[in-house]
């Protein structure tokens, strides 16, 4: 290859990579607003999700989320080896989909938080209530555990009015 060849190669990958890191957080901050301007009206609450899929196993994990344009709760449980994904409406709490997880990204995510919750002591409901008694005016968006050197926490994404923040609480 020549000089010139390998300079429009590299300012090609460069811009290549460039617009898609700009159009990734470009689709993460509008994918946030959608979600903020939706939680506005959800009656349903994180709190009442992770106790439903009780039903279901024990949960791993959970979240509000937006997909094809409807609010929706998405949680992991786990029975034995066995993990479930539970999507329910977030307005009625009616399960639409209850699936075994076997994509290998999604399995990934569930055995690391099975790992993190086998070193908890303190359940996933737990950690959001005192996640938001402890941020009057939000509510829980969140929660996934994980493994910070060696010790159970929980990330709980909090919503108040349009702003998010997530902050770590201790799970042993």
């Amino acid at each position: 290859m020549t000089k010139r060849a390998v300079l429009l190669a590299s300012l090609f990958a460069a811009v290549n990579f460039w617009s898609t890191v700009g159009g990734t957080a470009g689709a993460e901050e509008s994918d946030t607003a959608a979600l903020a301007a939706a939680m506005k009206t959800a009656k349903g609450t994180l709190h009442r999700a992770l106790i439903a899929s009780q039903a279901h196993g024990t949960p791993i994990s959970a979240k509000f989320e937006i997909e094809d344009g409807k609010l929706q709760f998405s949680i992991y449980t786990m029975k034995g080896n066995d993990f479930m994904e539970i999507v329910a409406d977030a307005k009625t709490g009616t399960i639409a989909r209850l699936k075994e997880i076997t994509d290998a990204m999604d399995l990934n995510q569930a055995m690391e938080q099975k790992a993190a919750m086998a070193k908890a002591n303190v359940p996933l409901l737990t950690a959001a209530e005192t996640a938001v008694s402890a941020n009057a005016g939000s509510r829980a968006v969140s929660i996934v555990p994980k493994l910070k050197n060696g010790q159970a926490t929980a990330e709980v994404t909090l919503l108040a009015g349009s702003t998010f923040k997530t902050v770590t609480v201790k799970l042993d």
